[in-house]
Order: structure tokens, then sequence, then C-alpha cells
């Protein structure tokens, strides 16, 4: 039975922190145990001592330990069993299985000036930490930050960056949702990318996942069952308990999460993971009071809570006052789906649901998702709500991401499925459209390399995690199963380091320079920016369409071909100029002259075209 909303108050804080004196203090939340010990450790991983805590009310136990402070390092024994890290730690400087680390949240920050996001105006650039550089840290972004700020990005989203098991993995499997990865860098490095980025205009995001907990290093069942339920299921077994017996604990640990990132690491926001299996029957929803807890954190400075959702429900974006959630953002991915349907042939899996026929991408641009309520072939029901009422820029739309790259089983990009062409069309389609533009890490120049699923789990996960990779793919006809890389041999890890020396190699100039002139045009352009502006989107026939951005009297045209020969001619009266053409030679193009003549377009092949109107 879900729980009511008196039952949902806060729970008392968990885990350890400094109190003055100095003194550390720890509170677990062990229900039904009857004894819970701090076992203290050195750097080197060896026990020295223990610390006895005393039962508190609500299943809680706690202590002090005086005269000490940052740096303690610490486990926890529940009922004289086997020691365990502390699920709510702060730090773990030697992996998740390794002892707890108390540290503070004292950071020299220079970024008092910064305001946070505009919501209305996101760049969003996706990046794994420990592929976007040779050396995988927070602190070799850093050197990259000016490059991102020069192509006209200004958020920078870090994929999920608590504490997981090993030394590589994408992120979902992490275990302890307040410890940044150590081999990242750990607190202290993360905190100063975050200035850093603020210093350079740049908002940061991080990617959180509430949805589950990774196998490895897992260790709330140890302390309480209720940090699970069976009442709901999702992907990964159990779903977490969100609205049962203990839940108002469980609920904390997301919610003193959110406000962490905040407060404690300055983050400009969240994205959340799969928030569609985010399971809660009780009121008010996870969601809502996700989205309240990070605005509040925030202090005055601005907070974007976006979540991945495949559900395409205006609730998720509508206020609370109104019934909703109250997200800034959500994913989108119909327009994805459908412009690999157009330019790539996507059509097995949920592809079969789109047609990328020119008819439907004009509807998924108007809408800002396609399915609206019509009943969904690979779903077998309908799916979506109506998106009238709903503000452009809180639908996050993208031509490629970690998922729909990383999730082939060779991690092929975008460029491996695509002709250049067609590839600088999407792009142009992409960053002129109303809607928050997501690039993922090398988009720009059109990185050659590939994302690849990549774990570094104990042998025996290890070999389940590999047998079940080769098995999802076992039943395509383009290849064999054992030829899908395995996610656990460290060469599948390094294969997917991006390659920063392609942005010098002739074929990926053009792209860069063609994305920088985007995004500086989606910055200036009056049509562009304005909040009072409005798009519309129409089919040209079966092998084109046009997006049409107004305001103020003007107009902006973005005209896209998928292939054949457009011809079309412009309204009469109107004075009518080119701003610009995806196969321009300067973007790596071959098409010297001018599309527009006079009143008429004219594209050939996978192309794109930006003309103004003004009447």
């Amino acid at each position: 039975m879900a729980q009511s909303t008196e039952a949902r108050s806060l729970a008392p804080r968990l885990g350890a922190w400094v109190e003055a004196g100095p003194s550390v203090r720890w509170r677990v939340w062990a229900p039904g145990h009857e004894r819970v010990d701090v076992v203290l450790y050195d750097a080197n991983d060896r026990a020295l001592s223990t610390l006895p805590l005393k039962p508190e009310p609500d299943g809680c136990f706690g202590g002090t330990l005086v005269r000490q402070g940052e740096g303690v390092r610490y486990k926890l024994r529940v009922d004289g069993g086997d020691p365990f890290p502390d699920p709510w730690s702060r730090s773990q400087p030697l992996g998740v299985h390794g002892p707890s680390e108390v540290v503070v949240a004292d950071h020299g920050w220079t970024d008092s000036r910064w305001k946070g996001p505009d919501p209305r105006a996101l760049v969003i650039y996706e990046v794994h930490v420990g592929t976007a550089t040779p050396e995988g840290t927070f602190e070799a972004l850093i050197p990259r930050l000016a490059h991102l700020r020069e192509l006209g990005v200004n958020t920078l989203e870090l994929l999920p960056v608590a504490s997981f098991p090993g030394t590589r993995n994408w992120g979902y499997d992490g275990v302890d949702l307040f410890a940044p990865q150590a081999t990242y860098g750990g607190p202290g490095g993360l905190r100063r990318l975050i200035d850093a980025a603020h210093a350079h205009g740049l908002a940061v995001l991080i990617d959180a996942v509430y949805n589950h907990f990774g196998p490895d290093g897992n260790y709330l069942r140890a302390y309480s069952p209720h940090y699970f339920t069976g009442q709901h299921h999702t992907p990964w077994g159990d779903a977490v308990n969100y609205d049962s017996e203990g839940s108002r604990f469980v609920r904390s640990l997301v919610l003193s999460n959110v406000e962490m990132w905040i407060r404690d690491y300055h983050a400009d926001g969240l994205r959340l993971d799969a928030a569609h299996a985010l399971v809660d029957d009780g009121q008010p929803h996870l969601l809502t009071e996700i989205v309240e807890r990070a605005h509040a954190a925030g202090k005055g400075r601005r907070v974007v809570v976006i979540a991945e959702d495949e559900r395409n429900e205006r609730k998720l974006l509508t206020p609370a006052s109104e019934g909703g959630y109250g997200l800034d953002g959500v994913w989108a991915d119909d327009l994805h789906h459908q412009l690999r349907r157009a330019f790539a042939g996507d059509h097995e899996g949920y592809y079969q649901d789109y047609t990328g026929g020119t008819e439907d991408l004009a509807t998924t641009l108007r809408q800002g998702w396609f399915y609206t309520g019509q009943r969904s072939k690979n779903l077998g029901h309908a799916r979506g709500t109506p998106s009238e009422g709903l503000a452009p820029w809180h639908f996050v739309h993208c031509i490629q991401n970690h998922d729909q790259v990383g999730n082939r089983p060779f991690g092929d990009r975008l460029s491996q499925d695509v002709s250049p062409a067609a590839y600088r069309a999407m792009s142009t389609l992409l960053l002129l459209s109303p809607f928050t533009p997501l690039l993922f890490m090398g988009q720009e120049w059109n990185a050659r390399t590939p994302f690849l699923y990549f774990t570094d789990h104990h042998a025996e996960l290890g070999r389940l995690v590999t047998e079940g990779r080769r098995k999802e793919f076992a039943g395509f006809s383009r290849f064999k199963g054992e030829e899908v890389p395995d996610p656990q041999a460290r060469d599948t890890f390094t294969r997917s380091r991006l390659d920063w020396g392609e942005l010098e190699a002739p074929e990926h100039v053009g792209v860069h320079t063609l994305y920088k002139e985007l995004l500086r045009l989606r910055a200036t352009e009056p049509v562009l920016t304005s909040r009072k502006g409005t798009h519309d989107a129409r089919s040209l026939g079966p092998d084109a369409f046009v997006l049409e951005r107004r305001a103020e009297g003007d107009a902006l045209l973005v005209f896209v071909n998928l292939r054949g020969s457009l011809v079309h001619t412009l309204p009469p009266r109107a004075s009518a100029g080119i701003v610009m053409w995806s196969e321009a030679p300067r973007f790596g193009g071959s098409v010297e002259a001018s599309p527009l003549t006079g009143s008429m377009v004219r594209l050939v092949g996978p192309s794109a075209a930006v003309v103004k109107l003004r009447e």
C-alpha cells in the first residue's frame, strides 16, 4: 500500500559528517538489527579500531568520534558480520568495496557571480568523463572547456559520476550515489571541474540514476530489506522502494543526493535516467519532490531538471500546481528515430513505429514528439499525449547520444550509417530548430571513434555481462553474436576514447566549422532568439520538408532534402536571402553556387539550406 503524504516527512540525516570540535558523527539506518559498529581503517585498507553505535529512533544507530574530521576512513559492521562500505558515503577512494571516507563540502569556489543556466536557451553537450580525454578525469576536461565555449555550447552534461565497480563503466551501474568516482578524481576533482566550467560560462548537469542500483558493490540489503520492494518491478529486477514500508528513508536517500549535487558541488541541475522506471504510487510523486528539492537547493541560482522518459507524457512538464511533475525538460527521441529511419533506413525494434516520411517528420517538428496517443506497434499499446501549449525548449532533441551510439553492437556513431552530406543536413536541422539540442561528445567534428559498451566487473559477473551482451545481438543477420566486442576487455574501453586529433583532419574541419556557424546563428539571429517566435513545419513532397521559424514579421526557413532534387518557389512579394547551405565547400560539401536563385530554392541529394524572408 502506498504511504500517505504525512508518512513522507523527511528522514533524519544519515551517513557521516564533521561537526564542530572537530568530531565525526555517524547515523546508520538498519531497522531490525541489534548492533551496528563503525570499523576504522588506515589509508592502506587495514582495520584499526571499532566504534560501537547506539540505537536511535526509527531503526537508526548513531555515534560520535571526537577529535577527528575529514579523511577518516571506515566501514560499517551489522550484527557482527563482515564490514561493508556506507551506502551514504561521500567518498570511496579505494573503490566501491573499499572503506568509505569522511569528506567536507569546503572548496575555494570562485563562481559567486554565476547565476545558473537559462533553461530556454540550453545547448547541451553530453560527456563520458572516462573516455572524453586520454586521462579520463574531471581535471583533464578543464583544458577542453574553452573548445566547448568557442563552439557555442553552454551546458555540459556528465554521464553518471557516482561510484561504480572497477575503473571503467558508463556509470549506470553506480552503487554509491553520493561518492564521485575515485578514478575520475573524486569529490575534489569534480568541484574543480564545475568551478572551472562556470568560469567559462558553462553550466554543468549531473546524470543521476535513481531507478536502480548496480549489482556489484550494492550493499543496501545488508542494512535494510526496505530499500527495495517486490510490489513493483523494473527491467533491473525489484524496484527501488519509493512508496511502501520504509520508503521515507529511501526517498531521503534520493532527495538528499539531489540536494548534495546542487548545494555542495554547485551543479546546475540533473538529467534523470529512465524516469519512467521511477515507480511511485503515492503522493506527491518522487519526481515532483526531486524537482522541488533541486530548485530549492540552488538558493536563487537557476537550476534545471531534465528527465529521460519514453512516455511522451505532458504531465512531466506541466507545473505541480496543475497536477504535473514540473520538470524543466524531457528527452524526446521521436525526432531522432524519424531521422534515422529517413536517412539510415533503420526499421527494426522501436524503429518500426516510424516511417521517416516527410509528413511524419513535419508532424514531429510541429509537436516536439510524434506519438500523442497513437498505438505503438513495438509496445503493443497507445503511447503519448498531445503537446499543445508546451514550449519547444522543454523538448530535448538529438541526432545521436550515448544510448543511440553505445547500444549498437559495435558502438557505431551516426557517421557510419549516413553520408557526410546527410550528417550535415541533419545537424543543420537539429541546431536551428526551436527545441533544445543535445550533442554527444565529438559530434561537432563528426568523430569516428566508436562508443562501445564497457564494464570492469569481477570475473563471474563480467562473464555473465559478456554472454548477455552477445546473446542480445545474436539474432541480427548482419553479424554473428560472438563478433560483438567483449564489454569486459580493456580494449573495448580504450577504443571508445575520443581522438581530439581528428579536429585537425581535413574531413573533420568542415563539420566543425558548420557546427560553430550554426550555433552562432542560433544565438544571434533575432528570429531564433525571440521569446515571441513561432514555428511550423510542412512536407514539400515525399523527399523534402521545411521548418519555418517566425518572429516580428521575419521568417527563417530551413529546407531539408532527403534525396533526389528539390525545386521550390518562395512566396511572391517576399524579400529572400540565403543565410547558409550545408553543402558549401567550407563545410566539407561541393556546392559552390547558392541554392537560392531569385525566388527559387534548388537542392540536390541530402542537404539543407537556410533562407531568410522579409515580407
